[in-house]
């Protein structure tokens, strides 16, 4: 799965909105948005936890499939450019806030526990909203600030964490040991996360200075 933080590389698109907006590789990105919204009623209803981990890995694996056929048929365009990183925070930020408020809530007689904590969902937008920034400033610069092996490896921790935490969550799965494994892996995936943003802001400070 491509990072979220920059879409791959590919021939630089118009910079204009027209009716080359309108291909198969948007309209994934834009079907992945109304997924996620899908996702979010699910969890905020509560009892749908197979389901809503089930939608979380197919809407997050579309990530690859509209950067791949964007490329492949040269439908590059600035909205998909625009959309794909804005969607892609949406997905994994949103869900991290619904499962943080599902922590500790009472269902079906019994406390559940998401096991995503205030501080993970600071880290995890956080992160998200100063690397978005640093970027428009390095870009705006005529500086490269495309995406990094740490980047990728953060997108894909964040999504196996997440899933974890929904699959954690249903009474159907009696696995002792599948609450260990989740806190573990979120965790993991907010070291992976601060670990991630100061590869970026290194490389920033580097690019910087070559000034």
């Amino acid at each position: 799965m491509p990072d979220s933080d920059q879409p791959a590389a590919a021939p630089q698109p118009a910079s204009r909105l027209g009716r080359e907006s309108l291909n198969l590789p948007n309209l994934i990105t834009i079907s992945r948005f109304v997924l996620a919204l899908i996702l979010f009623g699910l969890i905020d209803a509560g009892g749908y936890w197979l389901a809503s981990a089930g939608l979380f890995v197919f809407a997050a694996s579309t990530d690859w499939l509209d950067g791949y056929l964007a490329r492949k048929y040269g439908q590059v365009t600035v909205l998909g450019r625009i959309l794909d990183p804005f969607v892609d925070k949406i997905i994994v930020g949103g869900t991290f806030l619904f499962l943080l408020e599902k922590n500790g809530t009472a269902e079906s007689g019994a406390a559940v526990q998401s096991g995503v904590t205030a501080w993970m969902v600071i880290v995890v937008i956080g992160r998200e909203m100063f690397v978005s920034s640093l970027r428009g400033f390095l870009e705006q610069q005529g500086k490269d600030f495309s995406a990094s092996f740490s980047g990728k490896a953060k997108m894909m921790l964040q999504c196996v964490a997440v899933t974890a935490s929904l699959l954690s969550l249903s009474t159907q799965l009696q696995w002792p040991w599948l609450p260990l494994v989740r806190d573990v892996l979120l965790w993991a995936a907010v070291g992976v996360t601060v670990w991630s943003g100061m590869v970026y802001i290194r490389r920033a400070v580097t690019l910087l200075g070559k000034d």
